[in-house]
């Protein structure tokens, strides 16, 4: 059993929404790094080929709802990337 790490996955998991909810509303990305979301995923990515082909257990739930949340993060970079650029241009 992962009790620790789904411990450590649930805290990583509770700083998202927030994160997600704050693109939202501010409607920038001041504050966010596409890299660092790209590095996030590809981190939450290899925690779920690991539970898939070595260890699978509960804590693969985990993993995957919060590569979802690191998703939709970085899809309202771009949304909030684009309305940017179209406020420079106007």
């Amino acid at each position: 059993m992962s009790f620790f790490e789904a411990i450590m996955m649930v805290c990583f998991g509770f700083a998202w929404p927030f994160s997600i909810v704050k693109s939202y509303r501010s409607r920038c990305n001041k504050g966010k790094s596409l890299w660092f979301l790209v590095i996030v995923l590809i981190g939450y990515t290899s925690g779920i080929l690991h539970k898939l082909l070595y260890s699978y257990n509960y804590v693969i739930i985990l993993y995957i709802v919060n590569f979802v949340l690191v998703s939709l993060d970085s899809i309202l970079y771009f949304r909030n990337y684009l309305i940017e650029r179209k406020q420079l241009k106007n």
